[in-house]
């Protein structure tokens, strides 16, 4: 596949078999961005896992300090008080059976789903559509809960879920191209961070096998994942 001429220009600015900290490597992919659009940047870590066994799924939910640029839509399923507490907390959809037929007849304009414990046994009507999309709603996550304001308030704010794919790698937003460099590092530690707690106990060998950053259009850049924290506090 033949790429375009700006692609290949930002191309030739990375250096091919380098592990770049990750202080050099969000500062050039700032600097190759090209689109004319607030690019989104990703992080993709390969994982020392087994996907095909159960107990080695990677999954959960991490804070972005500085959120990930995106505005979220959520469906929030309750009823009268957690209802009210859902949309003063700045849940766009908020209902039970008729937002169940909504979705049924082939809406899915939202990015989350919260629902009170109450309402799964009419959420689980909907198990086929949004299971294979990642939206059922699941405790584990904190997106089944009682403290309904608390868990839109916190996906509003940067909440972000990652999982493991069928070949043990996780892809997942560290914002935009026009956030400044401390905020797109402090994101990354925290992806990091909750990344390795997230490790299975049984994952044998090296964990993150490696990691690269990359915007919505540009080249990928390798970072080494030993470089830790305290670059932070030489990034100026």
């Amino acid at each position: 596949m033949r790429r375009g001429k700006k692609y290949r220009e930002a191309l030739g600015k990375i250096r091919k078999h380098q592990l770049y900290t990750p202080v050099e490597a969000i500062e050039l992919i700032k600097e190759i961005a090209f689109a004319q659009f607030d690019e989104t940047i990703e992080l993709h870590l390969r994982l020392g896992i087994d996907p095909r066994q159960p107990d080695q799924q990677v999954r959960g939910m991490v804070s972005l300090p500085f959120g990930s640029g995106k505005e979220v839509k959520v469906v929030v399923f309750a009823q009268g008080e957690k209802a009210q507490e859902a949309r003063e907390a700045g849940a766009e959809f908020v209902g039970d059976e008729d937002l169940v037929a909504k979705i049924e007849k082939g809406w899915l304009d939202f990015d989350v789903v919260i629902a009170t414990p109450d309402m799964m046994k009419i959420v689980s009507k909907l198990g086929k559509i949004l299971g294979p999309r990642g939206l059922m709603p699941n405790p584990k996550m904190g997106t089944v809960t009682l403290d309904i304001g608390k868990a839109v308030r916190d996906i509003k704010k940067g909440k972000v879920e990652y999982r493991s794919d069928k070949f043990g790698i996780v892809h997942i937003s560290l914002g935009k191209t026009s956030f400044e460099k401390n905020a797109l590092l402090e994101n990354y530690y925290a992806v990091m961070e909750e990344i390795n707690r997230a490790k299975p106990a049984t994952a044998k060998g090296k964990y993150i096998k490696n990691a690269f950053i990359a915007t919505t259009m540009s080249p990928s850049i390798k970072i080494d994942t030993s470089k830790s924290r305290e670059l932070l506090e030489g990034a100026g």
